[in-house]
């Protein structure tokens, strides 16, 4: 059953069947077999066919929220009876925004050198992404903003506030200045976050404040794609001051405090309501209040 319960998790996600049976490792007609006998097996369909998939039928989508809570309940029991035998080990699923994950590391390092049988997966998400695959149960723990309120319905912790500076070259326009203004930063060139980004659209409420106009003349989901453009192209962009200075930026470039008014939005952890996580989870969740400020 389980088995059957993955086939249907794998093709929700790749919206294929010969692409779901790739990922899964087993033929076409294998899984389409166990789809079947899912389908028998819980008296419905579940599944919209034609000459290709054609999406699940609403008693698929519900199956599917069953599939995705059972088959993450299975791998917290295999993980609970292994850490019982050989301490804790396993994989740990993060999503991070792009503006902390320069900070990532502050977290899995210290936590890999005390369980080192643990191993990681980082990914690069939007808040929204974060949302969607913790409640999917496709990551484990993410990294977000914590001001918005979608996140009640799961568990946070505090990490740190974010506040903002200008990365710019030392021979740019505002390079030598001790602090600078949002006005200022505002008729910059400047490479940007996406505006899918929820960064973006805080940057663009203070950027913008009074009418203003903002250039963007790059945008990209990463920001290693942006300090890049900054050094080579002489454009501006504007990240979170702690992830400049993890990153240690060399010259020719600086990163310049961005004040008046001085701003900050709480980073911190999430992850999904349950009675009983993850022994990887919980041990992750505890050990992040050990961290000093990041």
């Amino acid at each position: 059953m389980l088995d059957k319960l993955e086939y249907l998790i794998a093709l929700a996600a790749e919206k294929h069947f010969g692409r779901a049976a790739d990922r899964l490792g087993i033929t076409q007609p294998t899984l389409s077999a166990g789809i079947r006998q899912l389908e028998e097996r819980l008296g419905t369909t579940l599944v919209n066919r034609g000459s290709r998939f054609r999406g699940l039928t609403e008693e698929g989508e519900r199956a599917l929220a069953w599939a995705r809570r059972i088959t993450d309940d299975v791998r917290t029991m295999r993980e609970e009876v292994h850490t019982v035998r050989r301490g804790l080990s396993g994989h740990l699923r993060i999503g991070a925004i792009p503006t902390s994950l320069a900070i990532v590391s502050r977290l899995t390092a210290p936590f890999h050198q005390k369980h080192e049988n643990v191993t990681f997966e980082v990914f690069s998400q939007t808040a929204t992404e974060i949302l969607a695959a913790i409640e999917n149960f496709e990551i484990d723990v993410g990294i977000t903003y914590l001001d918005d309120v979608r996140l009640r319905r799961l568990d946070t912790r505090v990490l740190y506030e974010e506040n903002y500076c200008l990365v710019t070259r030392r021979d740019g326009a505002l390079g030598k200045r001790d602090a600078v203004s949002w006005e200022e930063v505002a008729r910059l060139k400047l490479g940007m976050l996406s505006p899918s980004m929820q960064n973006r659209q805080i940057l663009n409420r203070h950027l913008e404040a009074g009418g203003r106009r903002v250039r963007a003349v790059m945008e990209s989901n990463s920001m290693i794609a942006l300090l890049s453009q900054a050094r080579l192209a002489g454009i501006a962009t504007v990240m979170p001051y702690r992830s400049a200075a993890l990153l240690g930026l060399a010259e020719p470039l600086v990163a310049i405090p961005i004040t008046g008014p001085d701003v900050g939005y709480e980073i911190g952890l999430v992850t999904a309501k349950r009675e009983l996580r993850p022994p990887i989870v919980a041990s992750f969740w505890e050990d992040a209040r050990l961290v000093e400020a990041i």
